[in-house]
């Protein structure tokens, strides 16, 4: 019998073209900041998106909070985004307590509008668009 283990965190550094990845299984945090155009999509959301499904089977939080203040997302990237949302509504079907906040610059009207979309989109996840300050 093996001794139950304990789940990593993830943290990746924000680059001139990704963004700042932090994800917490301890406090149930989920924070991803900056821009996001990476050269290769898929292959740099595919350890965040794994990391996520993993926490929502494993994870013991009774709440999660996702932090979410991306200034610029290319197409490839909003795609992740959806799939991620994806993710994150199954997890709430599943009774886990889920708030998502997309932070956004009162000025980026495209941010404002991605997050209204996922809104639309999204209806059953509990998102907020939070105005930085």
């Amino acid at each position: 019998m093996c001794k139950e283990e304990k789940m990593e965190n993830l943290l990746i550094q924000e680059t001139k073209y990704t963004p700042r990845v932090e994800l917490n299984a301890d406090d149930g945090t989920i924070k991803i900041s900056g821009k996001s155009y990476p050269e290769n999509t898929f292959d740099y959301y595919l350890p965040i998106t794994n990391w996520i499904e993993n926490y929502f089977k494993e994870s013991q939080n009774v709440k999660t909070i996702v932090d979410l203040d991306l200034e610029y997302l290319n197409s490839s990237s909003l795609k992740a985004y959806f799939d991620m949302f994806d993710i994150l509504e199954d997890a709430s079907q599943n009774k886990k307590e889920i708030k998502i906040n997309w932070i956004y610059d009162e000025d980026n009207d495209i941010s404002q509008e991605t997050g209204e979309d996922f809104i639309e989109d999204f209806e059953d996840l509990d998102i907020s668009l939070v105005v930085k300050s």
